[in-house]
């Protein structure tokens, strides 16, 4: 049994691909540009906001108006991020069931810090333990430096603590980590690409996180 368990945010615990794309959509839509589809915005995210709004806009977009469109993104996305997005499916009793069990749990997210925080607290209040977002880029993921320091608030180790997440990114970060990773198949990526990737277990359904955390 692990005694820690960091979560991805986005595609893990979370659904909160509506969100992302009308904030998206907005900003392109400030900016003139054509909008993005449902299926785009998810195959965009995974790298940060930077890199979601580098990939929505056209190829040809210039570095200041690049700068203007994510900052338009960012202030729409902090008003409106949690009008459609919510938890999962079995999200809310496997985080329960780890809070009885005396496992420790933090979320670990390429989000803004600020927007981690306040989802956080309000989808999960008193559940996650530690909440991590990116203040600069050097904690971007697949680094694993919010990784590491969320493991120290928690006084956890590596032998004692699991990563899941549903994409390449959250593989590559928990395995320079040095953690074993759970790859959930009901967020923004598939199985075969957690495959390709060498993920450690595949969960299709909460009970089946829950099952390999405790075993």
């Amino acid at each position: 049994m692990y005694k820690t368990v960091i979560f991805d945010l986005d595609g893990t615990l979370l659904d909160t691909l509506d969100d992302l794309m009308n904030s998206v959509n907005f900003a392109l839509r400030e900016f003139s540009f054509p909008e993005r589809s449902r299926n785009e915005i998810r195959s965009f995210i995974g790298n940060g906001v930077i890199k979601l709004m580098e990939r929505s806009t056209p190829d040809d977009t210039d570095s200041q108006t690049q700068e203007k469109c994510l900052e338009c993104f960012r202030r729409h996305y902090l008003m409106h991020m949690a009008d459609n997005t919510a938890p999962y499916e079995g999200i809310i009793p496997l985080l329960k069931r780890l809070k009885e069990a005396g496992i420790s749990t933090a979320v670990v997210s390429n989000k803004l810090h600020s927007a981690v925080a306040g989802l956080c607290e309000d989808f999960f209040p008193s559940l996650i333990d530690a909440a991590l977002g990116v203040a600069e880029e050097k904690e971007r993921k697949p680094s694993p430096l919010n990784v590491f320091r969320a493991m120290e608030m928690l006084s956890s180790d590596k032998e004692n603590t699991v990563y899941v997440g549903d994409s390449n990114v959250d593989v590559e970060t928990a395995h320079r980590a040095g953690l074993k990773c759970i790859g959930v198949t009901w967020g923004f990526r598939d199985r075969e690409e957690l495959q390709a990737y060498s993920c450690d277990f595949i969960a299709d359904n909460a009970d089946e996180v829950l099952r390999l955390i405790l075993e």
